[in-house]
Parts: C-alpha cells; structure tokens; sequence
C-alpha cells in the first residue's frame, strides 16, 4: 500500500483499513434472500439505511448526520472484542470490559480531533445518553426483530430463544421511537402466535 507523507492522512487510512475487518464479523441474524448470516458491515448499512427513512418516527427531534455516524461506529469494536449474543449471558458479562479495550485500540488510530469524537459517539450509544443514540439504539434492537421474523425466525430456533428473553431485549425501543416499539410488540406477538417464537 502506498503510504502518504501526510501523518494525519496516513492514520484515517489506516483506521479505515481496520474499518474492513467488520466484514468478516459475523452476526446470529440471517440475510433474507440468502442462507447465510449478516456481518456487522452489513448491519451498519441496514441501520443507516433504517435512519434515513424512518428518523421522523423518533421519540425526540434528533440531527440525522449524528445518528447516521452512530450507527455507522456502534459495533466498530466488535472487530477486537467479537460479537456478543444477546442472549448469551456469559458472553454479556464480560463484553464491556471487552469492547472498552477496543475502544481503546481502534479510536485511537484516527488523529486527535477524530477519534474521540467518534469514541464519544460510541460511549452515548451505549449509554443511551442523547436523542442520537437512544433512536439509533431502537433501530439496533428493531433491524434483527424484523429479519428473524421475516426469516421465520431461524436464528431464534437455532438458539432455542423465547419470547420473555426477546420482550426483554425490546423494551429499550420504546426509549427512542414508541413507533417501533409498538411494531416490535406487534412481532413479538405474531412470531409467538405463528410458533415462530417460543412462548417458554
């Protein structure tokens, strides 16, 4: 690769690099039209995707750039701490510490005035402590619920998952957008009703 003379230049290329690795981060929720499951690539698209069309249905008025660029680096540190389940409890209960030491890694490639913006992005995000990041973590819960159901739910068969763990997880939507969450209560209630989700 050619290397540009330019330090600041140099580093965002080397951070974007890194930025491919998400490829190759593989996720429990299935594709629709394939048989196979997304990538955290994937995820962040469909989420940026999600906020361009639906940001009018947030709890709050929130500045759609922001929430663009959050969804965009929510799961960034998944590349050094790997994908957690949601449901898998073990693997919930060391993930902080995990993704607060990619954190420390990834963000820290970009120059000063970049990486701890986005980093402070990332730290809301999981704080739920602005507009921004409460919408973009509805759309984070929403996006799986539509393509389990949509997909007949398979992933939460494969993982024997029941309807109390997904009502669980869902919860948080309502904190940014009563919309969605009034259409995950809808799924949840349907994939129970259809066998698609065990009721326990």
């Amino acid at each position: 690769m050619i290397i540009p003379d330019d330090a600041r230049f140099s580093d965002q290329l080397a951070f974007l690099l890194e930025m491919d690795r998400m490829k190759n981060i593989y996720r429990q929720t299935y594709v629709l039209h394939e048989e196979r499951k997304e990538n955290d690539a994937e995820h962040a698209w469909h989420l940026a995707m999600l906020a361009l069309v639906l940001h009018e249905y947030a709890n709050e008025p929130v500045d759609l750039q922001k929430v663009l660029a959050t969804v965009l680096i929510h799961d960034v540190v998944e590349i050094d701490a790997g994908d957690t389940y949601a449901y898998d409890d073990a693997g919930n209960a060391t993930k902080a510490e995990r993704e607060q030491r990619a954190a420390d890694r990834l963000f820290s490639l970009l120059p000063p005035d970049q990486g701890p913006y986005l980093r402070r992005l990332w730290e809301e995000f999981e704080a739920g402590s602005t507009p921004e990041a409460r919408f973009a973590a509805a759309l984070d819960r929403i996006q799986p619920l539509l393509l389990n159901y949509t997909k007949h739910g398979l992933s939460w068969k494969e993982h024997g998952t029941r309807r109390s763990q997904v009502e669980g997880r869902m919860q948080k939507i309502s904190e940014g957008s009563e919309k969605l969450g009034e259409l995950a209560h809808e799924i949840i209630r349907r994939a129970t009703e259809e066998g698609i989700l065990k009721n326990e």
